[in-house]
């Protein structure tokens, strides 16, 4: 499986898309720092994941969410997250 997920950092209160094949160890990986992108935005929380069978379709989706278009269906899929708040794209490595 394929993920594409969302991470919300308490510290800065921004978000971060990223693209795994793993989602458990990856976002143990944020949350103990080992990711460059959020090691000193922690502690960060998933807040929403999508998976997919196909590696094309999920880093499609983890690009579109990165636009200003899927920037804002996530705000309206997750708006109970307080996604109103930036959406920083950040790169990852699956």
């Amino acid at each position: 499986m394929y993920y594409v997920y969302v991470l919300k950092s308490y510290r800065d209160k921004l978000f971060y898309i990223g693209f795994t094949t793993n989602i458990e160890d990856r976002v143990d990986c944020h949350s103990k720092g080992a990711v460059p992108a959020t090691k000193y935005r922690r502690p960060v929380k998933l807040i929403f994941y999508e998976a997919f069978m196909s590696q094309k379709d999920a880093t499609r989706r983890e690009k579109y969410f990165k636009t200003t278009k899927g920037k804002a269906a996530l705000k309206i899929m997750l708006k109970d997250c307080s996604l109103n708040q930036i959406i920083r794209p950040c790169s990852s490595v699956g």
